[in-house]
């Protein structure tokens, strides 16, 4: 298997399932986004590194990004200083985080539009995740304390991610420009509800970990209720996708973890957090979105 293949499947349950959904090369940009804020998250996340570490890990990190084809010494120092000290317990992802400069080597192969793209989103949310962790105390402890504080970091974690991906989109498939306006408006909103379905999910395991994304005063069926109301905004961006003639694998490559969160949400509102849509129900809502397609029918209905 290709290496970076290898690290998606490694690190990934869900983009390992959707981003073979789309065609080259636009597959492998996304494989090289994906991996990159994968190894941005492992620091945000790095349960066992202070504050400071983290911060500093990925603003050098944002750094690398930008001259990724010039890595220097002093860089590839860096890199294995941080997989010597990891900052997690998974190996899967201090194996990723190890191969770094593998990813960013393959960023610099990009066309100069593609690589212009991703680069400019992977050190936005680089960059915005430095900031969530400076707030957070001395051994990286993050509580964020009301809901806007909630669409911030879905933003910065998430919703910039909608837009590299809509950036990508434009780019590869110019027959999209039609589109472009309802694509934009929905971006965000898109990676925002995948993400705040995420949060819900894990919540046992960030609070053992020091992270508490929702604010404790707020009702748990007010953030349910909010989650439904991004996953339709999301509904209305793979629409968009589809209205303007987006090619069959990228519409899929959207709407299944549309559809994957929906069920998510009614187990975790069911069950708490911590339960998991069965393997054999996630692969049939994926068998029967393909037959769906095939007959041109809408992607995802309406709830």
């Amino acid at each position: 298997m290709e290496p970076l293949a290898r690290l998606l499947e490694k690190t990934s349950r869900t983009f390992a399932l959707t981003i073979p959904l789309l065609d080259e090369p636009l597959r492998g940009r996304v494989v090289v986004a994906y991996l990159l804020l994968r190894i941005a998250d492992t620091f945000e996340d790095g349960e066992r590194w202070p504050r400071a570490r983290r911060q500093r890990a990925l603003l050098d990190f944002a750094e690398m990004t930008l001259r990724a084809g010039d890595l220097t010494d002093e860089d590839r120092a860096r890199v294995a200083w941080w997989a010597a000290d990891p900052p997690s317990r998974e190996p899967d992802y201090v194996e990723l985080v190890g191969e770094s400069p593998r990813v960013l080597v393959a960023l610099a192969a990009m066309p100069p539009v593609a690589r212009s793209i991703v680069s400019l989103h992977v050190v936005r949310t680089a960059d915005g995740m430095a900031r969530v962790v400076a707030v957070g105390d001395d051994a990286g402890r993050v509580a964020l304390a009301n809901i806007g504080e909630l669409r911030a970091y879905c933003y910065i974690v998430a919703g910039i991610v909608g837009e590299l991906l809509t950036a990508l989109f434009l780019a590869e498939h110019p027959a999209l420009e039609p589109a472009r306006a309802g694509l934009e408006r929905e971006a965000a909103a898109f990676g925002e509800a995948l993400q705040l379905v995420n949060i819900l999910k894990d919540q046992r395991d960030d609070a053992r970990d020091g992270r508490s994304y929702l604010p404790w005063d707020v009702d748990r069926t007010a953030l349910f209720a909010l989650a439904r109301e991004d996953l339709a905004r999301a509904r209305d961006y793979v629409v968009a996708l589809e209205s303007g003639g987006a090619p069959r694998g990228v519409v899929a490559f959207c709407a299944l973890p549309v559809l994957l969160a929906r069920e998510a949400l009614v187990t975790v509102e069911r069950a708490g957090p911590g339960a998991k849509v069965p393997r054999e129900r996630v692969f049939a809502v994926a068998e029967a979105l393909r037959e769906r397609l095939l007959r041109g029918a809408a992607a995802v209905d309406a709830e």
